[in-house]
């Protein structure tokens, strides 16, 4: 078949693998021409390691600092006249590379909120790598089965307390507009938290530590955002900032649970960027179109491997880890810098349709999102015949 992108709203329905697998090469190349990382992990535990930041993480541990991995994920396989998710791609991508760099790679594909899974993981670390020193958590999900209960939580980006209305792009035509999103009513905000907050992540280092699957020095890592504050009230302050307040009283109380250990748990504070779960957050969008603009301008864009690379490289495994007052690691520094911040607010209150072409990077934002799924790539013959069916080596 001939694959080419299918787009609905902020999803794209199709991928491509040869695209995917060079998408993935790219990024091994990004991590490998800044050389090794001399004190980085050696076995990795990467939970939500398909897409985005996860996969970033793999590569970053394991082209970096030679590390073993194992990844966890939900995606689906392709079938005849179907192509597989992205993350499929990706991985099946990566475990081939992995392979030929003579790396230890092994997935697993499912729920990573069930306890099955934990208890698959498990079971893989004690018999292939005995523990891990590094779990990367990076799972985003619409929705949560509690492991425990049978509870279907679902997630939603609203704001709380009052409706929000503000700048908006229409990432199909191009149009910048203006949205208004109503308020979180009943549950919302449990809902949410309880599908993107701290509790899974907790669950898993539980696991993880009671089943002594867990070296000595062992550090953990969650993802986060935090923004400007012309975001603030769809994201910081919205349902998706309670979730993130609740993984930071995760990240306190896994500190302590991993004491004994000397073991350490951090949030990451990460830059804007286009990723399959901002690309469905309202106003985001723009302000990242805006965003790419200026930081291009100033040398000092990083996409999501460049991101991963300097965490491991220069927070986790240099002993300099930079913490800010609350205690997180801000790999959002140079998106927060001031003489960007200043840019980008002036510029969001000039910007227009008529003028975004000026103002914006669209055509950053719009390939950044296409690369995700494979499309737009260099290299790759988007005209030749495809097959959709591509295996996994460690997946049966």
């Amino acid at each position: 078949m001939i694959v080419v992108p299918k787009i609905r709203g902020f999803i794209c329905t199709t991928a491509h693998p040869a695209g995917c697998a060079q998408h993935v090469a790219e990024q091994i190349a990004v991590v490998k021409n800044r050389g090794p990382v001399t004190h980085g992990p050696k076995k990795v535990l990467v939970i939500g390691a398909s897409t985005g930041y996860g996969l970033a993480s793999r590569i970053a541990a394991a082209f970096g600092s030679n590390a073993a991995t194992i990844g966890v994920f939900f995606e689906r396989p392709g079938e005849d006249g179907r192509t597989a998710t992205a993350g499929w791609y990706n991985t099946a991508a990566f475990e081939k590379e992995a392979a030929a760099a003579g790396l230890y790679a092994r997935s697993l594909n499912g729920d990573a909120f069930s306890d099955d899974m934990k208890a698959q993981v498990i079971a893989a670390i004690k018999e292939d790598l005995g523990q891990v020193d590094a779990v990367i958590y990076s799972l985003a999900s619409p929705r949560r089965t509690h492991p425990k209960t049978g509870d279907i939580f679902k997630s939603v980006l609203k704001p709380v307390g009052e409706v929000f209305t503000n700048k908006n792009l229409n990432t199909t035509t191009g149009v910048v507009n203006e949205i208004s999103i109503e308020p979180a009513q009943g549950d919302d905000v449990a809902q949410t938290i309880a599908v993107m907050g701290g509790e899974d992540w907790e669950m898993w280092i539980e696991a993880l530590q009671s089943a002594g699957a867990l070296a000595p020095g062992v550090q953990t890592v969650a993802y986060s955002y935090i923004g400007p504050e012309v975001t603030w009230p769809i994201y910081k302050n919205g349902t998706i900032g309670r979730a993130k307040e609740d993984l930071e009283r995760v990240q306190r109380a896994l500190d302590v649970r991993l004491a004994p250990l000397q073991g350490k748990a951090w949030v990451s504070v990460n830059k804007a960027l286009v990723t399959q779960a901002s690309s469905a957050i309202p106003v985001v969008p723009l302000y990242i179109s805006l965003l790419y603009k200026v930081m291009k301008a100033k040398g000092t864009h990083e996409d999501c491997i460049e991101q991963m690379d300097r965490l491991f490289r220069d927070r986790l495994y240099n002993g300099q880890p930079q913490p800010d007052e609350a205690g997180r690691i801000r790999l959002d520094d140079w998106e927060m810098d001031p003489s960007v911040q200043q840019v980008v607010a002036q510029r969001w209150q000039d910007v227009t349709t008529e003028n975004f072409g000026e103002l914006g990077d669209f055509d950053g934002y719009q390939s950044s999102f296409l690369r995700l799924f494979g499309f737009g790539l260099s290299g790759v013959d988007y005209t030749a015949d495809t097959t959709p069916e591509v295996a996994i080596p460690s997946i049966p």
